[in-house]
């Protein structure tokens, strides 16, 4: 069930992808993070009265410190879209489960758990395998002077996976996946709101402003999805999971705008999905979380 919901999670954000490339003719970047977390906070916001979840909770830093790390991330990877081709500052971006792998295993080597790691490592070989599928599928390139870009890329990447193990950590203490979701739609939305201060405004023009709804929706759905996935399965699982996302938005863009998919690329595919079978067939075999993930 967990794999499951990393999946439609997963479905969810490229569609989101899909509304954004046809929404980011008519409007600026920060204006969709901005009413992506603003529909996403009310949509939230909805299913938490639905839900009758309230939304005071008794952890509000771990809260701020998600909504921190996630913002950071989502900047930081929209600054090396700007900079970089698009299929290089993805590839940096997913390196993310890379950085969960390192962090959850190599926090289990310092505390000494040798032997626990050592258990995490078929699913971290999944996990490594998924990703060198992502780069068969994308083949990144960079320049000498995108290095800079190429670096920030790269710390999207790394901060994300400290936001996912927040996500995690956060379910562990049974926190609610929809206030969760709420809390970070509405960090998002502070952020977006103050960039848009110094970008100012596009003009409204009917009906192109209609796809602001599904962005925001659609955004807030994976969210919920990854929330509850990272929250309830194995947390190394569900990053490998995760790469399902680059296999629907090529498919998106083969149906959709015609995008040509090579044979490395559908090989690339092949290897994502997978790697994603292999680790939830190994689950069962590692630990169900590793000890780092407790501290």
């Amino acid at each position: 069930m967990q794999a499951s919901w990393m999946i439609l999670a997963s479905l969810f954000f490229s569609m989101m992808g899909v509304c954004v490339k046809f929404a980011s003719a008519h409007f600026q970047t920060f204006e969709l993070v901005f009413f992506r977390g603003l529909i996403g906070v009310i949509f939230m916001a909805s299913i938490c009265r639905v839900q009758g979840v309230s939304l005071r909770t008794p952890i509000p830093l771990m809260h701020v410190w998600r909504s921190v790390v996630g913002v950071t991330s989502l900047a930081a990877w929209f600054y090396a879209i700007g900079y970089l081709p698009l299929a290089t500052a993805m590839t940096l971006n997913y390196m993310s489960s890379i950085w969960v792998a390192v962090f959850l295993v190599g926090g289990t080597l310092v505390m000494g758990r040798l032997q626990d790691a050592t258990r995490q490592g078929p699913i971290v070989l999944t996990v490594m395998a998924g990703f060198g599928g992502v780069i068969l599928l994308l083949r990144p390139t960079i320049e000498q002077d995108q290095l800079f870009a190429g670096i920030v890329g790269l710390l999207s990447g790394l901060i994300a996976a400290l936001a996912y193990i927040q996500v995690a950590a956060l379910g562990r203490l049974n926190e609610p996946e929809a206030r969760t979701v709420f809390y970070f739609s509405l960090g998002t939305t502070v952020v977006g709101a103050v960039l848009m201060l110094v970008t100012g405004m596009s003009p409204w023009v009917w009906p192109s402003m209609l796809w602001l709804l599904p962005v925001g929706v659609l955004a807030a759905l994976g969210q919920l999805c990854m929330t509850k996935a990272y929250s309830r399965g194995a947390t190394l699982v569900v990053a490998n999971l995760q790469y399902s996302g680059i296999v629907f938005g090529a498919l998106f863009g083969l149906m959709l705008f015609g995008e040509h998919i090579p044979i490395m690329g559908w090989l690339g595919m092949a290897l994502i999905m997978a790697s994603g079978i292999a680790s939830t067939i190994l689950r069962n075999r590692a630990l169900p979380r590793a000890p780092a993930e407790d501290h």
